[in-house]
């Protein structure tokens, strides 16, 4: 978490924590109970707080979980503590969230992949024939928000998604999916997409298996060591962009990069939810929506300038940026600009794309460090 923070020029340090349960098997007053009472402990412990860890949702969490917790330190501490609503992210809006952060995983892997398909020495390493993502195939391990919004996004794209897999049940159409569809179906089957109607060929013994499909393009954004060295040699694709923590073991990369093929790193791809949650924080601590200060002032800022050249402003809708334009465009640039920077670091020092960004986080943490005079 360092390293991808330290990518996106996050000013966070990092770590993962959590509670080993199952929340599929739990009520939501279950959920809620264990919830709050990991709060209380962390609260206790003097181990959460907008200025000691703010905590991020991660798997088995969603927007209800997050803003348990948020009510909990705000309940306990927030008389004393201002900023109590930056003791977490990933909340509701209405609750000190901010918009984009569901999709902001999700969204941060299509602006990589955007980036590097349209990098001509990328689509030279990976054998690519053409620029861009349209009319290049995906396969999309895990259908939850991050590889639901990942695959919508390269799905406006031009982008075509063959196969999806999900925990009980692979699909695949050689013509690809309507993700929305997809999705709806999904939400409307107990969370399954088994049966999928429109759904050529479907695995429901060893969906895993579907890794395996020929496709351009593979995104594991599921859970960690999906690509093993048990499955590494058969998996057929030109690069495998991880959209999950860890999806790739270390035997496991070391097969693919001897066949050629690349993997975008997890550090690196995925780094959009952290860099999401790094904005809902400054909002909490700013205590203002991103853009409110400065909305009507583009608005008119834009209608005196559409006036002075001329424009009849009658059939002219004018609008300054809302919060969710900015969140966009933010993460964009920091996306963009992260994966541009480590690409070109990988090819200028013949690195790997992993060692690459490993290195060069390496590097600008040291130089920190010695900037303060921490280190010979």
């Amino acid at each position: 978490m360092t390293f991808k923070l330290s990518i996106a020029d996050v000013p966070f340090g990092g770590a993962k924590g959590g509670i080993k349960i199952d929340p599929r098997k739990l009520s939501s007053a279950e959920l809620e109970r264990v919830t709050r009472r990991y709060t209380l402990e962390l609260i206790k412990k003097g181990f959460i707080g907008a200025s000691v860890d703010c905590l991020g949702p991660d798997m088995g969490t969603g927007e209800q979980v997050m803003t348990w917790i948020k009510d909990t330190y705000q309940n306990v501490k927030g008389e004393s503590d201002i900023n109590y609503e930056g003791c977490c992210t990933g909340k509701y809006v209405g609750q000190g969230g901010i918009a984009g952060r569901t999709e902001s995983t999700g969204l941060g892997v299509y602006y990589c992949i955007r980036e590097l398909l349209n990098t001509q020495t990328f689509i030279d390493k990976c054998g690519d024939s053409k620029l861009g993502i349209e009319g290049k195939t995906f396969t999309i391990q895990g259908f939850g928000n991050v590889g639901y919004w990942a695959g919508k996004f390269l799905e406006q794209d031009g982008g075509i998604i063959t196969t999806i897999i999900e925990r009980d049940c692979a699909i695949h159409n050689p013509d690809g999916f309507d993700i929305e569809h997809c999705k709806n179906f999904m939400n409307s089957n107990n969370g399954s997409l088994r049966g999928y109607e429109h759904a050529v060929e479907q695995e429901v013994e060893d969906p895993t298996k579907y890794m395996e499909k020929p496709v351009q393009y593979l995104i594991p954004a599921a859970t960690e060591k999906s690509i093993h060295k048990g499955n590494a040699g058969k998996i057929q694709c030109l690069a495998v962009f991880e959209g999950a923590n860890g999806p790739t073991t270390f035997a496991a990369e070391e097969i693919l990069l001897s066949r050629g093929i690349i993997c975008s790193p997890d550090l690196l791809t995925n780094g959009g939810g952290v860099t999401c949650s790094y904005f809902e924080w400054l909002k909490n601590i700013d205590h203002v929506s991103p853009g409110k200060m400065t909305k009507k002032f583009e608005e008119q800022s834009t209608r005196n300038l559409l006036t002075m050249m001329g424009v009849e402003l009658a059939n002219i809708d004018v609008k300054g940026a809302e919060e969710i334009d900015i969140v966009y465009s933010a993460l964009d640039e920091i996306m963009t600009s992260a994966v541009k920077d480590n690409w070109e670091y990988a090819v200028t020092r013949d690195l790997n794309f992993r060692d690459a960004c490993l290195v060069r986080q390496m590097r600008k943490l040291v130089q920190h460090y010695k900037e303060c005079g921490l280190t010979v």
